[in-house]
């Protein structure tokens, strides 16, 4: 082939593709701008409309205790779980607009790459071929001398440019991959969603069952109203009073338990019940591991023989802070409960939140300065929560959302094999836990 056609085939071919993928994203852009729009605008009515009823809500709360004020809360409180639905699906669409868009920007990315790869190959070919040919043959297949010096201009522009398409296929590349990183995160938000769906469907189906139970009771049976008061007021005696089971510790009321809770998600924004969740879930795994270091345990079980020190070659030296630790909250080093050593490794986790004396030492001034005390106590319960909030929060759990909690509850316990297969049922157990006590709470909450 002549050079000058080649060349000239090339940059029409190059100019082509450019004008397709510029012109095609231009009108996507356009259709799916439009669709974004449409779906802002319905979400900021729907969330609109769930603050109006939370307004209904809160005021109806105020009034005297009735028939027709619960059924007031009721329909609000179903009223609103359904525009939360509702604003979620809305999400949902917006969230599988953008996934769409970045699936169809990657695949362009990529053809792109592809055919200036192409283009790239058959260009160094040419050059390779240009190389090749030798002057006396230069001089036969070309007319005349002008236009072979012609053809070697053009060649050259061709060759200089060979370093921006280089350039170009990094860039393209490195735009992909940031691509590929918004389309993950973008699917993670998609599949929190959902879970919160569910969780809004649940407060639909318990609300609703409140509201059939109290619609059966007529208006002119004020004695069988009385007697649902009654019952509430018991069973929110009752939820508060039960015993939240606590590791290494003696359990506490739920009441005092929720309180601490949302006290710490106070400083570190970590749901109250997922927070719960966690102690919970470390709670069942000490009935199974139990304790040691308490009174009368054999010389292997005691606080010497179970945690690392200074002459076991560890990265750690636990046994110089616990001694540091009981000293300063009086305590006997001898006596108070550790927990023992599970499949192989150290022993030595301390009260509620489970920590490490190490892990403990780089907390424990960020929970005396949260709580307003000189020294964090991990045996007491109060100090344990904000702990565990607290690194909780470090572990991204503040951010809420399905996925970013059930990541932080594996990192919890696993570290940095949290992504292991094996560990899969930590994280599993506590999003159940959380469900339940979230469900408590509602209820407690509606009581």
């Amino acid at each position: 082939m002549n050079n000058n056609i080649f060349i000239r085939n090339c940059t029409m071919g190059l100019a082509g593709i450019v004008f397709f993928l510029v012109s095609t994203s231009l009108v996507f852009a356009q259709n799916t701008a439009k669709q974004k729009a449409a779906l802002e605008e319905e979400l900021q009515k729907v969330e609109v409309l769930i603050a109006e009823q939370q307004t209904i809500v809160n005021e109806a709360k105020r009034q005297t205790a009735s028939v027709e004020r619960d059924i007031t809360i009721l329909d609000a409180q179903i009223k609103g779980a359904e525009l939360k639905i509702r604003a979620k699906e809305v999400s949902i669409s917006q969230l599988g607009n953008d996934i769409s868009k970045k699936t169809d920007t990657i695949t362009s990315l990529e053809e792109k790459i592809e055919r200036g790869q192409a283009s790239l190959a058959e260009l160094l070919r040419k050059t390779g071929q240009q190389d090749d040919i030798s002057l006396v043959e230069i001089m036969l297949t070309n007319d005349n001398l002008s236009s072979f010096f012609d053809s070697i201009n053009s060649f050259d522009s061709v060759s200089n440019s060979l370093q921006d398409l280089f350039e170009e296929i990094r860039t393209t590349k490195t735009s992909t991959e940031g691509e590929r990183e918004i389309l993950t995160d973008r699917k993670i938000a998609e599949a929190d969603a959902k879970k919160a769906i569910e969780g809004e469907r649940d407060t639909i189906r318990r609300l609703e069952q409140e509201k059939q139970g109290i619609l059966s009771i007529t208006r002119q049976t004020e004695a069988a109203y009385t007697a649902v008061l009654a019952e509430r007021q018991r069973r929110a005696a009752e939820i508060r009073a039960a015993l939240f089971a606590l590791r290494d510790t003696s359990a506490i009321p739920f009441g005092d338990a929720l309180k601490y809770a949302e006290s710490a998600s106070g400083v570190t924004g970590v749901r109250p019940a997922f927070l719960l969740a966690i102690l919970t879930q470390e709670s069942n795994l000490g009935e199974n591991v139990g304790t040691c270091n308490r009174a009368g345990d054999p010389e292997e079980k005691k606080w010497y023989n179970i945690m690392p020190g200074p002459d076991d070659n560890s990265w750690r030296d636990d046994q110089a802070i616990f001694l540091d630790l009981t000293k300063q909250l009086g305590l006997d080093p001898e006596t108070v409960p550790l927990s023992c050593p599970w499949q192989g490794g150290w022993g030595g986790a301390m009260g509620p939140s489970q920590f490490i004396p190490t892990t403990w030492n780089s907390y424990a001034s960020r929970v005396a300065q949260a709580l307003g005390k000189s020294v964090a106590d991990p045996w007491n319960p109060q100090d344990a929560f904000m702990a565990s909030a607290l690194y909780l929060s470090d572990l991204g759990a503040g951010a809420g959302g399905y996925t970013a909690e059930r990541t932080a509850a594996l990192k919890y316990y696993a570290g940095s094999n949290w992504s292991l297969a094996k560990n899969a049922f930590y994280g599993n157990g506590v999003m159940s836990h959380a469900a339940t006590l979230q469900g408590t709470i509602d209820e407690l909450s509606d009581l």
